[in-house]
């Protein structure tokens, strides 16, 4: 049961929405600040999904709260900022250590990333490098919805990623200063991070400034070999700096309403002090020696680091007396630019350009750029018609988000200006009865796609395109119920759809000369008629997903216990494939079934000893074709396995914590992904062509250690090991053949955290 609140605290609570963090965890995980003094929490609640505070144990679905006690284990390792979720949510994919997100998603699919409830990246070109957006120092926890979710816009085919800052919990002023250290031995391997945050509440006003710098070093692998650089953006030397501020004021005759603005600038970007050395992958007669990627120091004469460079204004209004609910409207406006490492691939190329290579080719470093802004109004309202346990929550979004994406060095288009124009309104019923909650809503998206006129790469035939106009209106469905049957069980049945693009700047980008079959690159296509963007809305069409899930939970004194499994489906879905030209990831446009069991444990064997478990299972399929544009045929049967570009192997984490004082503690964990053998063929009846794919992935084990001590006046130290047993491994997804694709993963990296607050 939720306690009862004041209007103040109710409405702060509603505020978190997007942008103030619930007071609320486990009522059993109680906490102590390094001032010796305790933290309370409440009963747990979550925003995200919900648009409105709610207890967990009414909402039907599997959903991970990963707490600040877990973010703050995993910075004691590391700084990357998806290796928490890696660790924790189990449908979580592993992570790549990289800039890019290359390879991660959630169940199966793309996730829709939150900052305090801004999206982070755009639809409209996915670039793959909306994971590394903020100092995770600033954030205080993570709310995770699994599965497809329509409820806080497009994009959540996989489900809701809702990174939430901190906010001042104990009136007065608090500063915290974070000091850390990292190396793995070698030359240049060693890293730093100075972080600071202030927090300030008195009376009716609260504030948060955080300041953070990082530079990392080189990585290696276990065997002492410098790690290769990301080619679509590394950590790896490189600095990032950011700075956060938030402030809030509440007002009204007992606090009910409150006004509260945000300002978040993150820069990260390469130093370019390192260079690619590609490796090879085992293959008779060409490469009997194979060896990961490598670097070397130097660089690339003309090229330019890459960087990611996110900065969002986040402004929200709460009344919790209007008209008998809580009416919220909250505007934002984000700006996000991407740049990427330099390239000589032949989609790069064109005889026009001089070479700016000492090798006589083009190389190029691609940019993305989005801007996107956003109004969201919602009101709730308990008790709806005097029927007690009855809520209502409508309301309607308006988000218009742009890209595009440039090649820099030679300031070619590669995507065109989108633009992405959406109207949203939904409403959502909720029901208590007894120990029963029913739940049930409709979202309606009504959006615009609009496309400027361009021109194609030589590449791509320098093929003229008319822009246009398309529109996606969709109808999307939630239904759901949640049985307590005790005061330690409960189970669910959820129905959900969610909706999103399809990553339109690829095929948009790919469109060429139709029938060329000498490949004469002609300056031009002057015998064909201009292409038209509507003439892709194929390749162009939204992705919705249905998802189907049942689960069960149990919550002991001691211990807890949760299982889910989903069903999810997608008539003409979004996949990544390997494309035969360029070796670039393209997309693939079939239907999709993703199906996985997944499942959590945690057990407090003593105030001392902690234990907790994950697993999760995934078998994806989708077709091997996807229908005729003519119609000639329909797309083939789900026979063709969604392999490690899409779904992560089988998941195993455990951890083991000791409290071996009031003011010390060691956790020693461990993350397996199991070996997978992918197989599958089919044969088209229209043409007799077959199809075959097969994919063979090795498993690891990683293990980790962090210790913690506290000591009063001074401060809290923290040490940790990452990859403690130092295993050689290469990375899952970079497995799966592909372009300068073949990673290892980081070696044994020790850390040492110093961290006080006053």
């Amino acid at each position: 049961m939720i306690k009862p609140l004041s209007a103040a605290v109710a409405l702060a609570i509603a505020s978190s929405l997007l942008g103030t963090p619930v007071l609320a965890q486990d009522t059993s995980t109680d906490e102590q600040d390094d001032s010796g003094e305790q933290a309370t929490r409440l009963d747990s609640v979550i925003v995200t999904g919900t648009r409105a505070p709610k207890s967990i144990d009414r909402i039907p679905g599997a959903i991970s709260v990963v707490s600040t006690e877990e973010i703050k284990h995993t910075l004691s390792l590391t700084e990357d900022a998806t290796a928490v979720l890696a660790r924790t949510v189990p449908g979580y994919s592993e992570a790549s250590q990289a800039m890019s997100n290359t390879g991660e998603n959630l169940r199966g699919r793309v996730a829709l990333r939150l900052f305090d409830g801004v999206p982070q990246g755009s639809p409209l070109r996915e670039g793959t490098r909306n994971a590394t957006f903020t100092d995770m120092g600033i954030v205080d926890r993570i709310e995770v919805i699994n599965g497809p979710s329509a409820s806080e816009g497009i994009g959540a085919a996989g489900g809701i990623i809702n990174y939430i800052s901190a906010m001042p919990r104990e009136d007065g002023s608090q500063f915290r200063l974070l000091t850390r250290y990292s190396s793995q031995f070698e030359d240049d391997s060693a890293g730093w991070k100075v972080g600071m945050n202030y927090m300030y509440k008195q009376d009716n006003f609260d504030a948060v400034v955080g300041l953070s710098r990082i530079e990392r070093g080189m990585g290696y692998d276990a065997d002492g070999v410098r790690l290769g650089m990301n080619t679509s953006g590394s950590l790896h030397d490189s600095v990032a700096n950011n700075l956060f501020l938030k402030a809030g004021f509440n007002f009204g005759e007992m606090g009910e309403k409150r006004l509260q603005a945000s300002y978040s600038d993150f820069r990260i970007e390469g130093n370019g002090n390192y260079i690619q050395v590609d490796g090879c992958r085992y293959e008779p007669g060409w490469c009997e020696d194979p060896r990961p990627n490598t670097s070397e120091r130097g660089n690339l004469f003309g090229t330019r680091a890459e960087f990611n460079d996110f900065r969002q204004l986040n402004v929200l209004y709460t009344d919790g007396d209007f008209l008998d609910g809580t009416l919220v409207l909250n505007t934002y406006w984000a700006d996000q630019a991407m740049r990427y490492p330099p390239e000589n691939g032949s989609d790069r190329q064109d005889p026009l350009i001089p070479p700016n290579g000492p090798d006589g080719t083009i190389w190029d470093q691609s940019e993305i750029n989005s801007d996107k802004r956003g109004l969201r109004v919602s009101w709730t309202r308990p008790d709806l018609f005097n029927v007690a346990g009855l809520e209502l929550h409508a309301g309607i979004d308006w988000v218009k988000d742009t890209a595009d994406q440039r090649l820099a060095l030679t300031d070619r288009v590669w995507v065109p200006p989108m633009e992405y124009t959406s109207l949203a309104p939904y409403a959502q019923l909720n029901y208590d009865v007894g120990p029963v909650t029913l739940s049930a809503g409709l979202r309606r998206e009504d959006g615009e796609l609009s496309v400027d006129d361009y021109t194609t790469t030589w590449f791509r035939d320098r093929r003229f395109v008319e822009g246009g106009e398309l529109t996606y209106t969709e109808n999307l469905h939630n239904l759901g119920a949640i049985w307590r049957i005790s005061d330690q069980w409960s189970v669910f049945a959820a129905y959900g759809e969610g909706f999103g693009l399809p990553n339109v700047g690829i095929p948009l980008r790919n469109i060429s000369c139709p029938d060329d079959p000498d490949d004469t690159k002609p300056d031009g296509c002057p015998a064909d008629p201009p292409a038209r963007v509507d003439e892709t809305f194929r390749e162009l069409a939204a992705v919705v997903v249905d998802n189907r899930e049942i689960g069960v939970n149990w919550r002991g004194r001691n211990a807890s216990f949760g299982a889910s499994y989903y069903d999810s489906r997608s008539d003409y879905g979004s996949s990544y494939v390997i494309d035969p030209e360029t070796d670039d990831y393209v997309l693939f446009r079939a239907p999709t079934r993703i199906k996985g069991f997944e499942m959590t444990a945690d057990w407090n064997i003593n105030d001392a000893w902690k234990v907790t478990a994950l697993y999760s299972t995934i078998d994806g399929k989708t077709s091997f074709w996807s229908s005729d544009a003519r119609g000639r045929y329909d797309a083939g049967g789900l026979n063709r396995p969604m392999g490690a570009l899409d779904t992560n192997p089988d998941k195993v984490a455990l951890s083991v914590r000791w409290k071996f004082s009031p003011q010390g503690d060691v956790t020693l964990g461990s993350t397996t992904l199991l070996s997978r053998e992918l197989s599958g063929s089919d044969v088209r009846e229209f043409d007799g062509a077959t199809f075959s794919y097969q994919e063979s992935t090795t498993g690891y084990t990683l293990f980790d250690l962090g210790a913690n001590y506290r000591v009063k006046r001074v401060g809290r130290f923290s040490i940790g090991i990452e990859n403690l047993l130092n295993k050689q491994y290469v990375l899952t997804w970079s497995q799966v053949p592909g372009w300068r694709n073949y990673w290892a993963g980081r070696g044994r990296m020790y850390s040492l955290t110093y961290e006080y607050t006053f």
